[in-house]
C-alpha cells in the first residue's frame, strides 16, 4: 500500500510519473527510518531508560507514519521541490505523533483505521500547506492532467490500496476485532464502488464514467469505517457507510475541488480533501456516534475492549460513561484538525524560505514537470547550449524530440 499503493495512485499527472513513485519512494523510507527514533521519544518514552519494542507489529505503525506524509505529499505534488518535501516530512512525523500521543493516552479516543490520526491528520496538514504556497501561476500550467497511459498506471495504485485496505483497518487489532475490521471495511469499500460507479454516470451529461472520481473517490470507503472497523457495525452499517462516503468523495472531486482553488486558494492536485479529508471525519463522527451509543450489554465485553476508560475503576478503568467518550471521541477529532492545520501552516511558511525553496520550479511550466528534477531519456541526447538556455526552449526540444523517432529505416515524426 505504502510503495505501490499511494506511489502509482499519484502517477495519473502526464509528466510527473517519475516523482510521483520515486520520491513516494524515498519519502515513505526516509519517515519509517525517522518514525523509529519519534515514537522511541514519544510512545515508549527511551529517555526513562524504556526499551524500543522492534516487533513486527511496531512495522504497521511505522508505515501508517508514513502514509501521513503520503497523503500531505498528494495535496502539494507537483508544486514543491524534493527538499521542500523532505523538510515537511521531518516535521510533520513529529507532530502527528504528538497529536496521537495526546489523543490515544489522555482521551483514550479509539481509531483502529487511524481515519482521524493519519487520514485527517495528513489531509488537513497537506492542505494547510499548500495554502502557504500557493502559487497564481498553477492556473497556467499546462500539465497538471492526465493523459490515457497515466490514468492506467494510477489505476495500479488505487487497486493495490483497494485489495489491501482490509488489512490496513485490521492489521492492528486482534480476535473478533480484527474480523470485524476486515468484513466491514471490505463491505465498505465494495458498496463505495458501486455508489461512485452510478454517480459518475449522474454528474457527466452524457452518462459515461470519469477516471479521477473511480481512482479515487472507490476507496472513499475505506477511509470512512476507519474509526469504527473493529466496531460492531454490522454489514448493513458497513454498506451504508461506504455508500455515504461514496457520494461526499465524488460530490467533492466534482464540485469541492474547484471552490477551493478559486475561493480559498487551495489547489489540491491528488484531492486528498475528497479521498482523505471528508471521509475521515465522516469516520471520526462515526466513531463518536457509536461510542455513545454503545455499552456492555450491547457489545459485551468488546466494549471495555474498545473504550478502556469505560472499564469500572476497581477493573483498571475510569468509570467513564459512554455519552463521556463519545464526546472524547470528538475532542480528539477538534485537537487532530487544530494541531494539523496550525502546524501545516507553519510547516508552510518554513518551506517557503530561500535555504528550501531554492527557485527550482521557475515558471508555470516547471510545475508538474519530471525533467525539472529528473534525467529524462529524451533529455540525455539533447545537444548542450552555451550560456544556458531558456526553461521553454529546452521543453520545446524534449517534445519535439518525443515526437521524433529514428530507426534502421530513417526518421519517423
Amino acid at each position: 500500500m505504502i510503495y505501490i499503493g499511494f506511489g502509482f495512485l499519484m502517477t495519473f499527472l502526464s509528466r510527473y510519473g517519475y516523482t510521483a513513485v520515486g520520491i513516494n519512494f524515498f519519502l515513505a523510507s526516509i519517515a519509517v527510518q525517522w518514525a523509529i527514533l519519534v515514537r522511541g521519544f514519544t510512545k515508549y518514552e527511551v529517555f526513562k531508560g524504556d526499551k524500543y519494542d522492534a516487533v513486527a507489529k511496531e512495522l504497521i505503525s511505522l508505515d501508517f507514519a508514513a502514509a501521513t506524509v503520503l497523503i500531505s505529499f498528494g495535496a502539494v505534488l507537483g508544486k514543491t521541490t524534493p527538499l521542500q518535501l523532505l523538510v515537511m516530512t521531518l516535521i510533520e512525523i513529529v507532530v502527528a505523533q504528538i497529536n496521537q500521543l495526546i489523543c490515544t493516552r489522555f482521551f483514550s479516543a479509539s481509531d483502529i483505521g487511524e481515519s482521524m490520526y493519519i487520514h485527517a491528520f495528513g489531509a488537513y496538514f497537506g492542505l494547510a500547506v499548500s495554502r502557504v504556497l500557493y502559487d497564481k501561476r498553477v492556473k497556467d500550467a499546462t500539465k497538471a492532467k492526465p493523459v490515457y497511459h497515466s490514468d492506467h498506471f494510477s489505476m495500479i495504485g488505487t487497486i493495490f490500496l483497494w485489495l489491501y485496505w482490509p488489512s490496513f483497518n485490521g492489521g492492528a487489532a486482534s480476535d473478533d476485532e480484527q474480523q470485524r475490521a476486515y468484513i466491514n471495511t471490505y463491505l465498505s469499500l465494495a458498496a463505495c464502488t458501486v455508489v461512485t460507479f452510478a454517480l459518475c454516470a449522474i454528474y457527466d451529461e452524457n452518462g459515461k464514467f470519469k477516471m479521477e472520481y473511480i481512482q479515487n473517490s472507490t476507496l472513499a470507503g475505506g477511509v470512512a469505517v476507519g474509526t469504527t472497523a473493529n466496531m460492531p457495525l454490522h454489514p448493513f452499517g458497513a454498506l451504508i457507510m461506504g455508500s455515504v462516503a461514496a457520494i461526499i468523495s465524488v460530490t467533492g472531486y466534482r464540485f469541492g475541488s474547484a471552490f477551493l482553488a478559486d475561493k480559498l486558494r487551495i489547489h489540491d492536485t491528488c484531492g486528498v480533501h475528497n479521498l482523505h479529508g471528508m471521509p475521515a471525519l465522516l469516520a471520526a463522527i462515526a466513531g463518536a456516534v457509536l461510542a455513545a451509543m454503545g455499552s456492555t450489554e450491547k457489545w459485551g465485553q468488546s466494549y471495555h475492549q474498545i473504550f478502556p476508560h469505560t472499564a469500572p475503576i476497581s477493573e483498571g478503568g475510569k468509570g467513564w460513561t459512554n455519552i463521556q467518550q463519545g464526546g472524547y471521541q470528538m475532542a480528539a477529532l477538534a485537537l487532530t484538525l487544530g494541531i494539523a492545520i496550525f502546524t501545516g501552516i507553519i510547516t508552510g511558511f518554513m518551506m517557503k524560505l530561500p535555504i528550501f525553496d531554492q527557485d527550482q520550479i521557475k515558471d508555470a511550466d516547471d510545475m508538474f514537470e519530471d525533467s525539472v528534477f529528473w534525467v529524462l531519456h529524451e533529455e540525455e541526447h539533447l545537444p548542450m547550449k552555451h550560456g544556458g538556455e531558456q526553461n521553454g526552449d529546452k521543453h520545446k526540444e524534449m517534445e519535439l524530440r518525443q515526437r521524433t523517432t529514428v530507426g534502421e529505416h530513417g526518421i519517423h515524426l
